[in-house]
Parts: structure tokens; C-alpha cells; sequence
């Protein structure tokens, strides 16, 4: 399935490499605002990609999640672009909502 752009989503992310990979793959453009913290004002009624906890999810219009299966040596660690392409998997989108 090709990904469409997410013109001026919001991204929060620390990880260049994966900027440069949502890049690569269509997902996100020039237009996107980068976040490496998100505060509640900061994802409130946009289209957010990253990882979020609920609390900040709930308050998205959508949220996409880049999954990332990394094994143990790589976690917590800087990735580089070619161990993101290499254990990314295919972005999810969600509207979560409090019930």
C-alpha cells in the first residue's frame, strides 16, 4: 500500500533517523512541525505521528504510530537510518477517544 503525506502533521520524535524515514516513505513532508517533548496544547486536535501515552493520545485528531520491533540491544539507543528501515514496520493510524 503506498502512504499518503500527512501534510503539517505534527511529529514528536528525538530520532533523526526517523524524520529521515517518514520521509523516505511518503509519510510526512516539509510541512511537518518536529516535537521531541509533546505537551497537551501541542497534539490537541492534530494529526500526530509518534509515540504518545493516552492521556496525549486521546486529545489527537489522528494519531500514527511508527512501530518499531527492536530487539534488546537496540533499545534505548540511537538508531541509525538503516536500523530504522531495517526494523520498522507499517505505520498504524488511530482516533482514540475517551469513553
Amino acid at each position: 500500500m503506498k502512504q499518503q503525506i500527512v501534510k503539517n502533521a505534527t511529529v514528536i520524535t528525538r530520532h533523526n533517523s526517523l524524520i529521515e524515514y517518514m520521509k523516505e516513505v511518503n509519510l510526512i513532508d516539509d510541512s511537518a512541525v518536529i516535537i521531541s517533548h509533546a505537551t497537551p496544547e501541542d497534539v490537541k486536535g492534530k494529526d500526530v505521528i509518534g509515540i504518545l501515552p493516552h492521556s496525549l493520545s486521546c486529545l489527537t485528531k489522528t494519531y500514527t504510530e511508527v512501530p518499531l520491533i527492536l530487539p534488546p540491544e537496540k533499545r534505548g539507543v540511537e538508531l541509525t537510518i538503516e536500523d530504522v528501515r531495517k526494523f520498522a514496520k507499517e505505520p498504524t493510524t488511530f482516533i482514540v477517544s475517551i469513553i
